[in-house]
């Protein structure tokens, strides 16, 4: 953990476009409606005051004594929340996701997500863009990165480390340990004895080690071998099941109704309480697995954001769409369905039972899953999964920085990071107010409606040069 906390430097952010405020200058938030995220019930008429990258006074208006020569922002009647994390992107992906700094950072941005933890990508760039927006040089949002997957001999994705056994496995956590990587990712292919050997290895060095429970692990030996998150709540269907010994042999993808005829509640019960007891993290990206299983209605009809995508993006996903309606989406509709809804009732057991939750896209997935825009359909998901709003809200702020052990992000509170999100509308009341931003706070500096609708220009811009 003190690799990551080592990689998160603060920023300088001295060569940000002009648009931003100096960082001499203090920021002053007055008059505003606090939701800090710490489960404290909002707290109206607050003033936040922000120096350099820090939040430096909170108190009541009229309490708080505002620093010359601030930049004074009158926000009565917005209600500020901490800036977002989500907890599971693709930036850059090989073919599939080029290295193009116009567009997802800026997308996450304009978005309100100030931090990203990306679950898989090329390494070498990737560290360039964390320490390019560490130096200042460049515009983006806070990045926790893994580098190449730990996959199969033959892996189906770009960015990916094959892995054929356990020399492979140990290897390879070593190498990605050695090279900066933050944390190790597991992809669905690795064979059982690399899984274990890679969680051993990672064990051994103190790094932290997630990822999707392999096809040849149950979700159950995943939790105990100390994977801190499973993605996509891969293998947890599985686990519930009383024929779990029958699906382990068979290939994973379609067979939902399966899950479903054969699901067990007290074998879900016990993987749960063990979650609990193991504090394995679940990370459910409901919103693509939404796309994924019911792909015929969420890709269907016109894409109003479709002009944020560059082309790579479009050949990719149309290449996604194919081998999903060929391949995953095959079970009957109404299967698919039923088990979309199962997955919001297990996400709401789960949440219940105390198993930590994070919100997180898989974006920029081939099912209109775009990087910043993502993240607020899952929190509207994980709503309607019966999380109370505040719960949703801490997804993807507070548990954020639980997750990652670090003390400066995910509540605002006195000499917290100021990352800081501005909207025009309660989200306590109602989640889908999170998408109503008015400005951006990002490490310290004040990103207004227009300068947020600057940067959504740039993206179209940026895509449509794209080849």
């Amino acid at each position: 953990m003190q690799k990551i906390v080592a990689v998160l430097l603060f920023v300088s952010w001295s060569l940000v476009p002009m648009f931003a405020v100096p960082p001499q200058v203090a920021l002053v938030l007055a008059h505003v409606n606090l939701i800090d995220a710490t489960g404290t019930p909002m707290q109206p008429d607050m003033t936040v005051v922000v120096n350099g990258l820090q939040i430096t006074e909170i108190g009541k208006s009229g309490n708080v004594q505002t620093p010359k020569k601030a930049r004074v922002v009158n926000a009565q009647g917005k209600y500020l929340i901490p800036g977002l994390w989500d907890m599971h992107v693709h930036e850059i992906f090989g073919d599939w996701i080029p290295n193009n700094e116009e567009i997802i950072p800026l997308l996450f941005v304009a978005n309100g997500i100030t931090g990203v933890r990306d679950m898989g990508g090329d390494l070498e760039p990737l560290k360039q863009w964390r320490s390019d927006i560490a130096s200042g040089k460049m515009l983006g949002p806070r990045m926790v990165i893994s580098g190449p997957m730990l996959d199969g001999p033959v892996p189906r994705f770009p960015s990916s480390a094959p892995v054929k056994n356990a020399d492979d496995a140990r290897r390879a956590v070593d190498e990605l340990t050695k090279d900066g990587a933050d944390f190790i990712k597991i992809q669905s292919l690795i064979p059982r004895d690399g899984y274990f050997a890679a969680a051993e290895e990672a064990k051994k060095l103190g790094i932290v080690f997630v990822g999707h429970v392999p096809d040849a692990v149950r979700a159950e030996e995943a939790s105990n071998a100390g994977q801190k998150s499973i993605e996509h709540l891969t293998g947890v269907f599985e686990g519930c099941s009383s024929v779990e010994d029958e699906l382990m042999k068979q290939p994973r993808g379609p067979g939902r109704g399966r899950f479903l005829s054969t699901y067990d509640p007290e074998r879900a019960k016990a993987l749960i309480a063990l979650f609990v007891k193991n504090q394995t993290w679940q990370v459910p990206t409901l919103y693509w697995e939404r796309g994924e299983w019911l792909i015929e209605h969420t890709n269907a009809g016109p894409d109003p954001l479709a002009k944020y995508a560059p082309a790579a993006w479009k050949r990719t996903w149309a290449m996604f769409t194919s081998d999903i309606t060929k391949s995953w989406a095959t079970d009957p509709l109404p299967d698919r369905e039923r088990f979309v809804e199962k997955e919001l009732e297990m996400v709401g057991e789960m949440n219940r039972a105390g198993v930590p939750l994070l919100a997180g896209t898989d974006t920029a997935a081939g099912v209109r899953v775009y990087p910043g825009f993502g993240l607020h359909e899952e929190l509207v998901l994980l709503s309607q999964a019966g999380l109370t709003p505040m719960e949703t809200l801490q997804t993807t702020t507070r548990n954020a920085g639980r997750f990652f052990g670090l003390s400066d992000t995910g509540t605002i509170e006195k000499g917290k990071r100021a990352d800081m999100v501005l909207l025009d509308a309660n989200p306590l009341e109602d989640i889908h107010n999170t998408q109503k931003i008015q400005s951006v706070i990002l490490a310290g500096r004040y990103l207004s409606r227009a300068d947020l609708d600057g940067l959504l220009r740039r993206v179209e811009k940026a895509a449509a040069k794209s080849r």
